[in-house]
């Protein structure tokens, strides 16, 4: 992680490609901060850089269901307008077959008239199971109807519901495009001298967090994952310097979440989109049970996460203007662990 700040300026035309949206300008450091101080705000924008990313990554998945239950039952009001309309049909048919065989007559006149009085009461049988089935014809297509009428209600309410999480969807996306504008506003602020020391003090305090695990026997030992977890490790390395971009799910770019719902999805076991869901859903690992495979997330709200890959390291998509990368486990502040797998190990 070392020089990580410093290649983010170096790199700050790339990442200015994704600020899109206006907003209120970070207040610019103090000519006299301390690096500790500088360190400090970074790391608070990265991290509501990620969480809106977070938030915006579950209104995205959000919206893809909604679509599809949209077309669910767009679907389902199209076949029922068909079958109300073949429905109409079939009583206009039925109808009409009454009316000529009873020749507009009814059948007492019919029967007194009749030459035959025995056929004419075969025929009143006849004329008579026709009306019944024109009677159920006629129950079916009201029952068609209405089931056609509550579609079309559903269908409304769910686009209307769509339309809603577009709108915030958007407002999700410009805020992020805000945040890290704020982020490449404080960075434009800084000499290269300073970039320099926030990132060695940012590698430091890293180093003292894994020592940290280390001591409190909180890493784990060497453990062999399972088939499914070995084939999301060797997804996640073969994504090795390919870009960390928010909302992106590759194949040519990534953020933190994409990265290891993608990698679980082609070792043929899908997980959930969010880091917050990643670890509400996924069942809970101690640190130092670990296997490659599992997912450690990171920071109170659960708004990035990382794959582990043995020997301490995870491999992630760390944050805007950087790739993916093999990273010390203690790379942030570590909630917890989750296991996508819980099948045999090799």
């Amino acid at each position: 992680m070392s020089g990580r700040l410093l290649r983010l300026a170096c790199t700050a035309a790339v990442a200015a490609q994704a600020v899109l949206a206006p907003v209120t300008a970070a207040a610019a450091p103090e000519p006299r901060r301390s690096v500790a101080e500088l360190l400090t705000d970074l790391q608070q924008l990265y991290r509501q850089t990620e969480q809106a990313t977070e938030t915006y990554n579950a209104t995205t998945e959000e919206l893809k269901r909604q679509q599809t239950e949209v077309d669910r039952l767009d679907g389902e009001l199209a076949r029922a307008r068909l079958t109300l309309q073949a429905g109409r049909t079939d009583a206009g048919r039925l109808a009409r077959q009454q009316y000529q065989n009873s020749g507009g007559l009814g059948p007492y006149v019919r029967l007194l008239l009749a030459p035959d009085p025995q056929h004419a009461l075969d025929e009143g049988h006849v004329i008579g199971e026709l009306a019944r089935e024109h009677a159920r014809t006629v129950a079916r297509l009201a029952a068609t109807e209405k089931r056609k009428d509550a579609l079309a209600r559903k269908a409304r309410k769910a686009l209307d519901t769509q339309q809603s999480l577009a709108g915030r969807q958007k407002a999700q996306r410009d805020d992020v495009r805000g945040r890290l504008a704020d982020v490449e506003r404080l960075l434009a602020t800084l000499t290269p001298d300073q970039l320099a020391a926030v990132a060695r003090l940012e590698q430091q305090g890293v180093t003292t967090a894994q020592q940290r695990l280390t001591t409190a026997g909180a890493l784990p030992a060497d453990r062999p994952a399972s088939p499914a977890g070995d084939r999301a490790v060797r997804y996640a390395m073969d994504q090795l310097g390919k870009p960390y971009a928010w909302g992106e799910e590759g194949p040519d770019a990534y953020d933190c979440s994409g990265l290891t719902s993608q990698a679980w999805s082609h070792a043929g076991t899908p997980i959930p989109r969010t880091s917050q869901e990643q670890w509400d859903r996924l069942p809970k690992v101690p640190l130092n049970q670990l296997r490659p495979g599992d997912l450690v997330v990171y920071f109170p709200e659960a708004t990035h996460v990382a794959m582990y890959v043995g020997g301490g390291n995870v491999v992630q998509a760390p944050r805007p203007g950087e790739k993916v990368t093999v990273s010390p486990l203690a790379s942030y502040p570590v909630l917890g662990a989750v296991r996508p797998d819980t099948g045999k190990r090799l």
